[in-house]
């Protein structure tokens, strides 16, 4: 498909009753057209992997074409000064959600601005730091538990902020990340818990909801389940370094 197309796509399939029911969700709906999920992902498949695309079509300034951008950009093409450009850019944290857990968490410089992003100013920039430790405690299922935890400091700091879609995305990182181990769960717990007993009000509601999620049965099967797909990745890798040698 040609950008145009795409463009075309998008205006065919302005959906009024979407963009009042996203600006209910504090969606910003400025340049939008109000297009689900399921049909950005559908037309995500239809274009396919295509990083000048993508480029293109987040740089119209469309809200969905900025998501579908996302979807379809290749994370072994993505430059540290294009996630730059794009977040910057952030004014929705729908579209922050978006890119930074479906292509920022798959790149090289993933782990670097989770860390630099974390400690921005402005609302959505720092969002997306903590969205993007939430991101790599699903998807990273290489890296060791260690590495986690040096995240700890940040959503620490983090979570004294009142900003509401800040500390919504700092319980994400924590509750993500203690439900990637069982000794990430105790350990992000012990942060939970310091968070429960702080003197600020949106660190103690970010120690709260972890709290509760990270003992609950749902989290010890989240964990389960997240060990076993490692295990199983680890399996194949070595089956496939066996075969090259």
């Amino acid at each position: 498909m040609e950008l145009k197309e795409v463009i075309a796509y998008l205006k065919k399939n302005r959906n009024e009753g979407n963009l009042a029911g996203m600006a209910g969700y504090g969606i910003v709906t400025k340049n939008c057209y109000g297009l689900s999920m399921p049909q950005m992902r559908e037309l995500g498949k239809k274009i396919g992997t295509d990083h000048q695309m993508a480029l293109a079509l987040y740089r119209t300034g469309i809200h969905e074409a900025r998501i579908i951008a996302g979807l379809i950009d290749d994370p072994a093409e993505v430059t540290e000064a294009q996630m730059e450009e794009w977040c910057k850019c952030f004014d929705s944290w729908d579209v922050t959600d978006q890119v930074t857990t479906i292509l920022f968490d798959q790149t090289e410089f993933a782990w670097k601005k989770a860390v630099e992003w974390s400690k921005r100013k402005p609302e959505y920039e720092k969002r997306a730091g903590f969205t993007l430790m939430a991101g790599l405690a699903v998807h990273d299922r290489i890296t060791p538990d260690e590495e986690f935890e040096k995240f700890y400091p940040f959503i620490e700091k983090g979570a004294a902020d009142e900003r509401n879609f800040v500390k919504k995305a700092v319980s994400w990182a924590l509750r993500n990340i203690g439900k990637r181990s069982l000794k990430l769960n105790n350990s992000a717990l012990k942060v939970a818990e310091t968070l429960k007993r702080s003197a600020d009000k949106s660190a103690r509601w970010v120690g709260c909801g972890a709290v509760r999620e990270l003992r609950s049965a749902t989290a010890k099967k989240r964990i389960t389940a997240a060990v076993k797909a490692r295990k199983a990745r680890h399996k194949k890798a070595a089956k496939l370094f066996d075969g090259e040698k």
